[in-house]
């Protein structure tokens, strides 16, 4: 079942907790809290990075209502159907039409890789309402803004192995993707056409930045970290595919959001 924006979103409430299919479920959470917002990371889905690795269902456990969307061209949610759908306007239009639905006025949030440069310009789509967040193996700059995009396009089309080395590399992982690869090249489209370009942080209290020691992807965040007042640079074991399966990733998200 999907939500009325479209995306496929589990909801995570304090009693029990209850797995949902629709943001909906949150409004009748009964927690003093507001929810917690994840959002998952490229090529992933809500379900491996959230679910499977216990975060969902831990945050559920100290009494939060948790919201776990599926991106578009990602999980149970269908592709875009223009780059332009999934540049990080759409991707945000749709974070904050789920929010709409779950009737959270305020929220806080955790986002992962793609999903953590999301977050961090998720305050200027819904002003005065993010009041914690934590971004986990958030890179410093945009990933995919060197990706030659006619080049993926072709090889997931046809196969044409791109000569571009970093082309090349996101074209393996999207195409190992299968049926959902052509939705996930738009995806990199998308992202590709609307940079990553940090600016001051305008959420609540200021974010927990997390990344892991091996992590070659994040390298330089400590850059962001010091231009914006206020913010904890925190490192835990793993390089940026360990990161979120691991138990101070976990206890680092607790102890953030519950504290």
């Amino acid at each position: 079942m999907r939500s009325a924006t479209g995306l496929t979103v589990r909801a995570f409430t304090p009693a029990g907790p209850v797995e949902t299919t629709f943001a909906g479920a949150a409004r009748t959470a009964g927690s003093a809290e507001p929810p917690v917002l994840l959002v998952h990371g490229f090529g992933s889905d809500g379900r491996r990075d959230w679910i499977d690795t216990g975060i969902a269902t831990a945050l559920a456990g100290t009494g939060r209502t948790v919201l776990v969307p599926d991106l578009r061209g990602h999980g149970g949610t269908p592709a875009p159907s223009t780059a332009a759908e999934a540049g990080v306007p759409g991707h945000l239009s749709d974070l904050v039409a789920v929010l709409d639905e779950a009737g959270a006025t305020t929220f806080d949030a955790v986002g992962y890789s793609m999903g953590a440069r999301l977050t961090w310009d998720l305050p200027a789509a819904a002003p005065g309402r993010l009041r914690r967040a934590v971004l986990g193996g958030l890179a410093p700059a945009e990933p995919f803004e060197a990706v030659d995009v006619a080049a993926l396009h072709r090889a997931v089309a046809d196969g044409t192995e791109p000569a571009d080395p970093l082309t090349s590399m996101i074209a393996g992982m999207v195409r190992a993707q299968g049926t959902r690869a052509a939705g996930l090249a738009r995806c990199v489209e998308g992202l590709r056409d609307t940079p990553f370009a940090p600016r001051s942080w305008a959420g609540g209290a200021p974010p927990v930045l997390v990344v892991g020691e091996q992590d070659m992807m994040t390298r330089g965040i400590e850059r962001v970290a010091a231009a914006t007042d206020g913010a904890r640079l925190v490192t835990v074991p793993g390089d940026h595919h360990e990161v979120l399966a691991g138990a101070a990733f976990r206890r680092t998200v607790l102890e953030a959001l519950t504290g």
